[in-house]
């Protein structure tokens, strides 16, 4: 059956690679990012079922746009939206910088899977999935950034909860190290990606297809009991028990 999937952050990286799986399964991808260019590219390259949406999704004003640009009903939602903002500026030097810093983490990876569940909350069709994109990150701490998808977690425990007697699934796919993104800005040494491969059991570096592939499953008839979880990619890094 053909289903309807929303993907924020769909332009590039995990959120590019999610988009990819969905459409490969013959669904109709409704892509969302800030920057049209690497959206309209990974729309024309994937599949004429993917549709290229430019949106803020941690900003009202677009989301109201989206609403209007998006079908009355939809499937699937993934948040795909986010990464640390920190790389992008410069080091707080005073309370307005620091503040500045943590509402941008903020607003990019909770706000925005706050809002744009808010914004389509109406067009989930019964049996339908909520999967957010969380991080290692909520769990080893990397400051705003850390605690943003930790906020991430306890938000979707509520969501789960909410959807739940409508047979609507909540759940985090939370990655490791994951190579092949834009996430650290080209700003990783050598001698700190291998330390994060060496810190996995696995011995490599995740890819986006790797979360794709769990955010897939999830997505899925047989995953229809599983909600308020967070589902590890991470290689063993950080394990459950």
């Amino acid at each position: 059956m053909t289903r309807t999937v929303l993907v924020t952050g769909g332009g590039t990286g995990i959120g590019r690679a999610v988009a990819a799986a969905f459409a490969q399964s013959g669904d109709t991808v409704f892509i969302t990012g800030r920057r049209t260019g690497p959206l309209e590219q990974t729309a024309s390259e994937l599949s004429s079922n993917v549709h290229a949406v430019t949106c803020d999704n941690s900003d009202p004003k677009d989301l109201k746009r989206l609403q209007d640009t998006l079908p009355a009903n939809l499937d699937v939602v993934v948040h795909c939206a986010g990464g640390n903002t920190d790389f992008d500026r410069e080091a707080p030097s005073d309370l307005d910088t620091l503040a500045a810093g943590w509402r941008a983490n903020l607003d990019s990876n909770l706000l925005s899977a706050v809002l744009t569940t808010a914004a389509v909350r109406d067009r989930l069709t019964p049996g339908g999935r909520v999967i957010t994109i969380g991080s290692i990150a909520a769990d080893k701490g990397a400051g705003s950034y850390g605690a943003a998808k930790a906020a991430v977690a306890t938000w979707n425990i509520d969501l789960a909860a909410e959807l739940g007697p409508l047979g609507i699934t909540a759940n985090i796919v939370s990655p490791g190290y994951i190579a092949d993104t834009e996430f650290f800005r080209d700003v990783l040494t050598d001698a700190r990606r291998e330390a994060l491969i060496e810190a996995t059991s696995t011995k490599r570096a995740g890819t986006p297809e790797d979360v794709a592939a769990a955010v897939l499953f999830l997505a899925s008839a047989g995953a229809g009991q599983i909600t308020g979880q967070v589902i590890a990619v991470n290689g063993g890094e950080r394990t459950s028990r």
